[in-house]
């Protein structure tokens, strides 16, 4: 077995070890152990399945999303992790959000909601009198709940909006998060100073009206549809968001996320249930199946041992039962292949072994007598995940080779210097110039192969996909007012077959929390810890989902 690196251990004892009676930590082994043997006794899974588990888990083939490793064996055990929520525009409704998302975020869960049926600001109130005062006012709302309560007490608040691009407010819901010079130099200087849905990731939401009005000059909503494209792709470009939810076709009531926006749903108090296959380590097709099996069987088991929030997420989540069977390690599966970032037709084997998950959940429902489970496959962005199993995330190609980290620890923000080690094995053992790696600054210049690949992945993914792409900084010469064209028109080929898409614009935010570095400077600190007074913001959007 692959020892785990320094960097590893400390954030698995930072996050997931449980302190155990003689005063010491967990090892892996014994997480792996914990986890495995509690989660299937739910279902009083036989003992070879167990013992396959809890192999697959010390060996880093597959590892359980974030809340598994955390929450297993706890009193209170909610493993299941984002709640998806709709509001609702009455009294009643704003209230019941604001009592649901309390109550999931104190117990650990990001939080989703699909803001579209809030009437418009100005909007006339027949009961009480006055005018409406939006979605964003609500938005809002949500945001400074999150900003007072740390996740299960322990990690900050994850939380995703999404608003209709038929909304009458959509073009101030685009600039909401506009902050002036003033407010960015504030926060800055102090990562706590209140911004507008600071602690809120935003999407516009996309449907199959968007698209047709948009290729159709005829049609009475082609002109607002180019107006709310542009003005979303140039801050997609400028400050990261919003980013684009699509749900078309087959899934185009699924308008309802997960915090990351990996898990859709049309039911408002869906849930969440992560846990990802690391393909970097898996060493035959044979070997694909046995762990996709294995896997699919844990998260279901999942479903029936996690706790709930309350009464509703339990009654939606038997009638659903959604898993989210994610893959990470792809990147690396595609360098330790002699591959390049993209399609690739070996790889498409191991797809299609992965989207043989369906079947076998239904099998082992049936066995388990259990609803089946309606979806089972998305690929979460893996943050810590990604880095206990020490491959690169989700779909990511390498961040890079070299990176400042920083993380909070208590209130204290901290940082470390981190090889990144898929490049690190790859520099070791194969003597490669740390300089000639292939990573997301190189690919930021070929935006058309990440989307390219992401459309190809979602074709083996019943959910979404949460992904990343990262651009040049704001004003560069790869990015700036004049390449908004190019890039839009790129992006449009490829949305319709997306489930959705956001982008991080090199130092859009201060503070960001993955920083590149040269390989030879965080060689000479590896290990070390540093405390940061800086802000710190997540590349990944909230870094909740999997993680």
């Amino acid at each position: 077995m692959q020892e785990m690196s320094e960097f590893a251990r400390t954030i698995m004892y930072q996050k997931y070890a449980h302190t155990l009676k003689e005063g010491t930590k967990e090892t892996w082994p014994e997480i792996a152990t914990r986890v495995s043997r509690v989660v299937l006794k739910s279902v009083n899974a036989k003992k070879d399945l167990i013992d396959q588990t809890t192999e697959l888990i010390r060996l880093r083939k597959f590892i359980p999303g974030g809340r598994y490793l955390y929450a297993t064996a706890r009193p209170y055990h909610q493993v299941n992790n984002c709640i998806l929520l709709k509001a609702e525009d009455s009294r009643e409704g704003w209230s019941e959000l604001l009592q649901k998302l309390s109550m999931g975020l104190m117990t650990g869960a990001g939080i989703g909601v699909d803001y579209s049926s809030i009437r418009a600001e100005g909007r006339p109130i027949r009961k009480t009198g006055g005018t409406a005062t939006g979605p964003l006012a609500l938005m809002n709302i949500c945001n400074e709940v999150g900003r007072q309560v740390q996740q299960g007490g322990s990690r900050r608040s994850a939380i995703w909006a999404g608003l209709s691009w038929k909304h009458p407010d959509i073009m101030k819901f685009i600039t909401m998060k506009n902050w002036t010079e003033d407010v960015r130099a504030l926060k800055s200087k102090d990562f706590n100073f209140p911004a507008t849905m600071d602690g809120t990731n935003i999407s516009v939401q996309l449907d199959d009206d968007f698209f047709t009005a948009y290729e159709n000059d005829k049609d009475p909503l082609h002109s607002h549809a180019h107006v709310i494209y542009w003005a979303t792709v140039e801050r997609m470009l400028r400050t990261s968001e919003p980013g684009f939810s699509v749900d078309t076709g087959k899934s185009r009531k699924e308008t309802l996320r997960n915090a990351c926006t990996e898990l859709t749903s049309e039911d408002d108090s869906d849930v969440c249930n992560l846990g990802s296959i690391n393909l970097a380590r898996i060493e035959s097709l044979e070997e694909m199946k046995t762990v996709t099996e294995v896997a699919t069987a844990f998260l279901l088991a999942g479903t029936v041992y996690s706790d709930v929030p309350y009464a509703k997420v339990d009654m939606v989540r038997t009638k659903n039962r959604r898993l989210g069977l994610g893959l990470m390690g792809i990147h690396e599966w595609l360098l330790l292949n002699g591959k390049r970032y993209g399609k690739d037709e070996d790889l498409d084997k191991y797809l299609e072994v992965y989207a043989t998950s369906t079947k076998i959940s239904h099998q082992y429902a049936d066995k388990w007598e259990l609803s089946r489970p309606v979806k089972t496959r998305a690929i979460a962005p893996t943050g810590t995940i990604g880095i206990l199993a020490e491959t690169t995330t989700g779909l990511e190609p390498i961040f890079c080779a070299a990176f400042k980290r920083r993380y909070l620890k208590g209130s204290t923000w901290n940082y470390q210097y981190v090889l990144d080690p898929t490049a690190k094995r790859l520099i070791e053992k194969n003597g490669i110039n740390p300089d000639s790696i292939e990573d997301a600054y190189v690919l930021s210049e070929d935006v058309e192969r990440r989307l390219a690949f992401q459309e190809h992945l979602q074709k083996y993914v019943d959910h979404a996909i949460s992904s990343t792409i990262n651009l040049p900084q704001w004003g560069s010469e790869s990015n700036n007012k004049d390449t908004v064209q190019k890039f839009g028109n790129i992006l449009i080929k490829y949305l319709p077959s997306l489930r959705g898409v956001t982008t991080y614009p090199d130092g859009c935010r201060s503070g960001q929390p993955l920083t590149p570095v040269k390989w030879h400077t965080a060689e000479k600190h590896v290990g070390e810890v540093f405390v940061e007074q800086q802000d710190v913001c997540s590349i990944t959007k909230g870094e909740s989902c999997g993680s």
